[in-house]
């Protein structure tokens, strides 16, 4: 296939991954204004989206002032910073202490939460940091 010819299927998908990405932008402003949702992940998704369908867009969320270091970070190192790391990692403790609070599971389920939300937190803290940019 040529460099300049269309994939088959892109017309029809492309609008697709374009909407997908504005949903997930969507959700990674609503996580940057509520403090229990995550903001990052969302837009990461969106930063995939775009790669598949809008240059254009995919440009504007990686060189965006606020959220596109982080997500440059994440897509060249697979790093998170310091400070998201202690960000995500609280929101974690606190939304596991509503979830104990609130639901007062059974201890089978109270334990599968910890272990789940654990892990997830083990994987953030696992990550590097980003390297110092010039």
């Amino acid at each position: 296939m040529d460099e300049g010819q269309e994939r088959p299927g892109n017309r029809l998908t492309r609008p697709l991954w374009i909407a997908l990405g504005l949903f997930f932008v969507a959700l990674g402003i609503i996580g940057a204004l509520l403090p229990l949702m995550p903001t990052t992940i969302f837009l990461i998704l969106a930063a995939g989206c775009f790669a598949r369908s809008s240059p254009r867009l995919e440009t504007w969320l990686l060189t965006h002032k606020r959220f596109g270091p982080t997500l440059v970070a994440w897509r060249e190192e697979g790093a998170i910073p310091a400070r998201a790391k202690a960000f995500a990692c609280g929101g974690i403790a606190i939304g596991y202490a509503v979830f104990w609070w609130g639901a007062r599971p059974p201890v089978w389920v109270d334990l599968v939460v910890a272990l789940v939300m654990g892990a997830c937190a083990a994987f953030i803290l696992s990550r590097p940091a980003p390297k110092p940019r010039p």
